[in-house]
């Protein structure tokens, strides 16, 4: 349990950030975030945070024991 939380919650923010950053580049309408410049800053980051949390979680869990 202690693996698979922080990559689950690391690929929700990497999909959420992924439709963030693609709703501030304007690609995704419907939204105030439609278009807006600093959703795509955001998104960026967010994947980037998602990332890191998903790969470290992974390593820690497959470690050569």
């Amino acid at each position: 349990m202690k693996t698979w939380l922080p990559i689950g919650l690391g690929v929700l923010l990497v999909l959420a950030g992924g439709l963030w950053a693609l709703q501030g580049l304007g690609y995704v309408g419907g939204s105030s975030m439609s278009g807006a410049r600093e959703w795509f800053w955001i998104g960026l980051a967010t994947i980037v945070v998602g990332l890191v949390l998903a790969v470290s979680a992974f390593r820690r869990g497959h470690r050569p024991r």
